[in-house]
């Protein structure tokens, strides 16, 4: 339950905030809102002083059915503001969200300390060496195909023995490889449909047989504003309710867009836990 960020022993015995700060132009919440420099750093400082541990940068936009993003324009979206955040802000912890390894590479050299890959090392045959390599925590989620078609992909007999299943293989390859500190993403929203989403989360407890942190990625998604009839701006009180669900089932990481919210809520399930 600790890992190791660029030096710092960082332990997940109580839950952490992952704020998510995209760098799209067509994320399904903010896609465009951070365009330049002020905005970028403005949304850091907010959601660093909000309680944020972590801040996850990603420029490619995995919403279902986006469209495929070439490395050289991820490379050139996203190397940038690496450095921009760590000269501003040299004490964060930024983590990656990317599936590509010389992405992963670049942007830890410039300064960030996770690997956060949507694909855990299927889409990219160097992803785990290379993770390995830079010594870094890895974040490795369960998808099936790729953001463009990974919704045509929800033929489960068994989701939560299938996911398991999945995750001891992906385990299995990272740490043959090396790769140390592994955080599992069960992936809501990708390559499940919305039944699906609620029978893993209602089950999600029992991923803690596969003995690593736990991290929920179910800010303001689909599962939330279908369910409630409204759109995902109007997804947060629905969110908080379900981070709350995901605090009670085992996670130890929540990925967020409303920080402030977040942290709230992991407080008073410590306070209800103490």
């Amino acid at each position: 339950m600790t890992i190791n960020c660029n030096g710092k022993l960082i332990s997940l015995e109580r839950p952490k905030i992952m704020g998510i700060l995209n760098v799209t132009p067509d994320s399904f919440f903010d896609g465009g809102k951070y365009k330049d420099e002020a905005s970028v750093l403005n949304q850091v400082d907010k959601m660093l002083s909000e309680g944020a541990t972590f801040i996850d940068v990603g420029a490619y936009s995995s919403r279902p059915g986006a469209k495929e993003v070439g490395e050289d324009t991820e490379l050139k979206r996203i190397t940038p503001i690496v450095s921009l955040i760590i000269n501003k802000f040299p004490d964060v912890i930024l983590s990656i969200d990317t599936f590509r390894s010389n992405v992963a590479k670049a942007c830890i050299e410039n300064g960030a300390a996770i690997v956060n890959d949507i694909s855990a090392g299927l889409h990219d045959d160097n992803m785990l060496s290379t993770v390995a390599k830079l010594n870094v925590p890895y974040i490795m989620m369960h998808m099936r195909g790729t953001p463009k078609n990974m919704q045509q992909q929800t033929d489960y007999k068994d989701i939560l023995k299938e996911v398991l299943f999945y995750f001891s293989e992906r385990l299995s390859a990272a740490k043959a490889l090396g790769v140390k500190d592994i955080i599992i993403d069960p992936g809501f929203g990708f390559a499940k449909n919305l039944e699906q989403n609620f029978e893993l989360l209602k089950q999600m407890e029992v991923m803690s047989i596969i003995e690593h942190p736990l991290l929920a990625g179910i800010s303001r998604k689909s599962m939330i504003y279908k369910t409630l009839d409204v759109t995902a701006d109007q997804a947060l009180n629905g969110t908080t309710a379900l981070h709350m669900a995901c605090l009670q089932k085992g996670a130890k990481i929540l990925r967020v867009h409303d920080v402030k919210e977040a942290v709230e809520c992991t407080k008073l399930y410590e306070q209800l836990n103490a």
